[in-house]
């Protein structure tokens, strides 16, 4: 038997008070960036469709299409600029692997108020630059079960 175990406009919770739109993208970290391009390229025939370095980040990151129109989401590839940046701290903890979900927001500013009055710690005091200029913001994981969300509104254009 399936049955419904919340109505979130009940207790006054939808995603619109957030904003969520959709997933983003799922964030894997990678020890050597290219050698991972060529393996979801080759493995899962997904597209580069963008690379860059994030400095603040310390990051070199790639995103990856799944599928062949903008619906089927992305993948993020995430590879440490220095040995000290939290990737690669992650990559000595965890190894290779998922360390991150992220949703598209209308506003990230917004979803972070409406989030942290409803008791959610975020890493940041104020959005940051993420990939490509967008805004972004993340969730931490210890109010989501353990899981790092990162929150992405889409620079404009």
């Amino acid at each position: 038997m399936v049955e419904n175990i919340g109505n979130p406009t009940a207790a006054g919770t939808t995603t619109a008070g957030i904003g969520l739109v959709r997933i983003d993208h799922i964030g894997i970290a990678v020890p050597d960036l290219e050698a991972a391009i060529e393996r979801y390229q080759r493995v899962f025939d997904m597209r580069c469709v963008h690379i860059e370095e994030n400095l603040e980040q310390g990051v070199r990151e790639a995103m990856m299409e799944v599928g062949t129109d903008d619906r089927g989401g992305r993948v993020q590839l995430l590879a440490p600029l220095s040995p000290t940046s939290t990737i690669a701290r992650f990559l000595d903890r965890s190894g290779p692997g998922v360390q991150q979900v992220a949703y598209t927001v209308t506003d990230v500013e917004a979803a972070c108020a409406t989030l942290r009055a409803r008791g959610v710690r975020l890493l940041y005091d104020a959005a940051r630059r993420g990939t490509a200029g967008s805004r972004i913001n993340f969730v931490h994981p210890g109010d989501t079960g353990g899981i790092l969300v990162e929150l992405v509104e889409p620079a404009a254009g």
